[in-house]
This record gives structure tokens, sequence and C-alpha cells, in this order.
């Protein structure tokens, strides 16, 4: 049975939201960078996010003791950790390439949602996986020909990306809880508190002016607020996979934005491995909108994601 148009018309909204927001939210970095280090980004875009979400009563919910630590673990897999890799990666690959490699997010939101179920996936969204890897591997290849500094800012994002895919399979049953608002904000305060002790000396160093104020304004508010909010209740209601396909958006927002704002050049390489990417992680979602996945035990994905 196909879904119904409202329910199609809202699934969409859900994604295409937040890939709006982080699409653009790889030239808001490099527009920081000119101000801030990086470990001062990612503090500061923490800070406006969660500040943000406080604003909001429903963010003050009461979370049993027991889901603390699942919590928690949000707070490290989906904001300290990989928005501080994204940075430090940023200083070695452009805003357009680190934007189009998020592309590969769902990838290893099935890969981790593979391993925690013991299960291989369907036959159709393991072809859209092999595609979606051999897109990420084109894309990454002309900058890992670039040199050692290139390649670690590669290995960076991919590192950022596996943690988003436990993140996003971690969200969900946290989310059909608990609700959006309460889970993300209390993980904020823990990434907070976790980027802190880095991102509070680069602020310190920090010299401002109008641009890279507004693009941490923006980043925090609406990256790492608004855009965090829509995808855990997308996780919830849509499932993890498909909640990931935000990440279709991702290439062509940061690729128009970092060609068109910061004249960047992008190979044609990375341009088709983008393309492949994004087939393949389009056939995933077109068989998971057919499917209504099974929420993940909280207690399963935080030992796998610890082990």
């Amino acid at each position: 049975m196909s879904e119904p148009a409202e329910s199609r018309l809202t699934a969409w909204l859900l994604i295409g939201i937040p890939g709006l927001i982080w699409g653009a939210s790889f030239l808001f970095i490099a527009e920081g960078l000119a101000a801030v280090g990086p470990a001062g980004v990612t503090f500061v875009r923490i800070l406006v996010g969660f500040s943000t979400l406080s604003l909001f009563p429903g963010s003050w919910k009461r979370i049993p003791r027991e889901d603390w630590g699942a919590v928690a673990l949000l707070g490290l897999v989906w904001l300290a950790f990989p928005l501080t890799m994204f940075p430090f990666a940023e200083q070695r690959v452009s805003s357009a390439v680190t934007g189009m490699l998020n592309a590969a997010t769902p990838l290893f939101v099935t890969i981790i949602a593979a391993a925690l179920a013991r299960k291989l996936p369907s036959g159709g969204i393991l072809g859209g996986l092999g595609l979606g890897i051999l897109g990420a591997v084109l894309m990454a290849l002309p900058s890992v020909g670039e040199g050692a500094s290139s390649a670690a800012g590669i290995g960076m994002i991919l590192a950022a990306l596996l943690s988003y895919g436990v993140a996003l399979n971690l969200a969900r049953p946290l989310q059909r809880k608990h609700g959006a608002l309460p889970v993300i904000w209390r993980a904020q305060m823990v990434g907070l508190l976790l980027t802190a002790p880095l991102g509070v000396p680069d602020v310190a160093k920090a010299h401002w002016s109008l641009i890279p104020v507004l693009s941490l304004l923006a980043l925090g508010a609406l990256g790492t607020g608004v855009a965090f909010v829509i995808t855990a209740y997308a996780a919830g209601r849509i499932g993890a996979a498909r909640a990931s396909s935000t990440a279709f958006l991702f290439p062509p927002v940061a690729l128009l934005l970092g060609v068109l704002v910061r004249h960047e050049h992008v190979a044609p390489l990375a341009l088709l491995g983008g393309a492949i990417c994004l087939t393949g992680a389009w056939l995933m979602n077109r068989v998971q909108a057919g499917m209504q996945a099974q929420p993940v035990p909280v207690a399963r994905v935080a030992a796998a994601s610890v082990s």
C-alpha cells in the first residue's frame, strides 16, 4: 500500500528543510574559520544551538535516569565528535567537497543499522549501497591525490559520517520515547561540555568580524538547533535511513554556495562521484519508503557503539 499524499509531503518536508540548512552549513563553517579556530567553531555552534532550544519549554521535559547514558552517547556521536571533525577537515578540503561527501550519510546509516540488526539489507538496498560507495570513492579521489593534508581531511569527514550513522540509529528510539526537543537539548548540553576544553581557548583568541559572527549564529541556531530537531523527529516518524536521505540536498547546496560565494574549484571526477553517490542513496530511499523499519533497542545501539 502506497503512502497517502499528505504523508509523502510531510516526509519530504522533514527531509528537505534540514537538507537545505545543512547544505549551507559548510559555507557557514568556512566563513566562521576566518575568525576563530576549528574547535571554537564547534563550541560556538553548539552553544548557540543549545541556547536556541532552551527557549522552547518542550526541551525541558524530563527524561528518565535509565536513558541518560544513551542521551550522553548521542551528545558524543551526533554533536561533539562529528561537528569537531568538519571544521578541521575544511582547513584541508573545500566546503563544496565536504558537503558533497556528506551525501554518503545514508550509506553509513544503512551499514550501522544492518550491523545492529545482524541482518543483511534487501537486494535493492545493497545495490544502492554499492553505487553509493563507488560514488563516495570517486568524490574522495581528487582530494586524496592532492597530498597528505587533503587525505587527512577526507579521513576526518568519513569518520564524522560513520559517527552520524551510529547517531541516527540511536536517535530514533530515543525520539520515539521522549520526543525530539528534550533529547537533542540534553545531547547538546553534553556536546557543549565535551567541546569546551578546546573550544573556549579558541574563542578567547578569536578575531571577530560581521560575516563570521552572522555565519556562526546561523550555523548554531539553524544547523545545530532547528535542523537537528527536525531530523530527530523524522528518524522517529519515517525511520533512520529515510531521515538520513536529507543528505541528498547537501551536495547541490554546498556545491552551489562553495562555487558562487567562495569561488571553489571541484574536480569533474568528484562531480561524477557525487551524482553516482546520490543515485545510490536515492535507490535506498526508494526501497525504504515502502518499508516500516523496526526501532532498534537503545541498549543494543549503545553497546555496539562503544565496543
